[in-house]
């Protein structure tokens, strides 16, 4: 028998908790929920999930906080925030922190539960995509996949969960053209309200990240009217 998949739900408004919890568990999930932010950090540093879901207003430590201290220690862990905030500075705010999707209240269950499923499908594919070659260098730069930590000449950085999937996906895809949809589908998903233009933006930081000259990139290439493409003829 399969093992379940645990989730940490992080949420402090009780009648919403209580509804998540229970059609979380239906779906097949164990579920531990967390009223408060320090409490969340007092369940996670004690067992291991598969996915934590955290509303970004909390009592005594907020859900961009524990998102950053989560991301020092576990790069990889799927974070799904969920917020009443609607500024696209907040959603991206707290992508640029680590979280894997954003979700603004109210929203529907279904679609919550699809998020759910597609980023556990996602950190399986990223698993397996790494598993016999965590470390991968290319130029002057070496990423580690699996810490998330790359090395780009004498800088040390360490990679967004989005940042490290995305470079994942195109070196996998090495020489051929990988369109903006398909990130967004792959990387983020179909449904996410994060638009083409922030793909653009992560580019832009990974070319800052990677290439000597980024305004003229020999590894993270566009290619006109499809997307990206990464070359490594080294």
């Amino acid at each position: 028998m399969n093992k379940k998949q645990k989730i940490l739900l992080v949420e402090d408004e009780e009648s919403l908790a209580v509804g998540l919890q229970f059609n979380l568990e239906e779906e097949g999930y164990e579920v531990v929920h967390a009223r408060e932010g320090k409490q969340a950090l007092e369940f996670y540093e004690k067992e291991n999930y598969d996915l934590i879901i955290l509303d970004v207003m909390l009592p005594y430590l907020n859900g961009f906080e524990i998102a950053e201290i989560i991301r020092k220690t576990n790069p990889q862990l799927p974070i799904l925030m969920l917020t009443a905030r609607t500024r696209k500075e907040d959603k991206i705010h707290g992508l640029e922190l680590g979280a894997d999707d954003y979700m603004t209240k109210p929203f529907h269950l279904e679609e919550l539960l699809l998020r759910v499923k597609g980023m556990l499908k996602r950190k399986e594919w990223y698993a397996a995509s790494i598993d016999s070659s965590p470390v991968f260098k290319f130029g002057k730069s070496e990423i580690n996949f699996e810490t998330l930590v790359c090395k780009s000449g004498d800088k040390s950085i360490r990679l967004t969960p989005h940042e490290a999937m995305a470079m994942q996906y195109l070196i996998e895809r090495k020489g051929k053209p990988v369109s903006r949809k398909e990130l967004l589908e792959r990387v983020w998903n179909i449904t996410s309200e994060v638009e083409t233009r922030t793909i653009d933006n992560f580019i832009v930081r990974l070319r800052k990240y990677f290439e000597q000259d980024p305004s003229n990139p020999q590894y993270i290439k566009s290619v006109r009217g499809i997307g990206y493409l990464f070359e490594n003829d080294a």
